[in-house]
């Protein structure tokens, strides 16, 4: 769980959200997310899914047990899956 703090903020950094806006979308403080990020809070397990479906990871990506992040299909249309997993075909040459 040593991952989780740096994670949450490269991911929240990433998507130029404050601590305020996320603690807004996972129904927590903001003081709350300032904590998990410095690693001396841990979220509930309704927070943490709450923080993976608002980031599109997975939980486990979160605690650090996979390191590789997953691409979350859900809103897709099948033409846009077909346009991202080309796209990552193409990159992986």
């Amino acid at each position: 769980m040593v991952d989780l703090g740096k994670r949450l903020r490269d991911l929240r950094l990433a998507r130029n959200l404050t601590q305020q806006q996320v603690a807004d979308r996972v129904w927590v403080k903001k003081s709350m997310i300032s904590s998990y990020e410095l690693s001396t809070r841990l979220p509930s397990y309704k927070v943490l899914i709450r923080l993976s479906k608002l980031f599109g990871v997975s939980t486990d990506y979160l605690l650090g047990i996979e390191t590789k992040r997953s691409i979350n299909f859900k809103n897709l249309t099948d033409r846009q899956i077909k346009i991202i997993l080309e796209l990552i075909d193409e990159m992986s040459k």
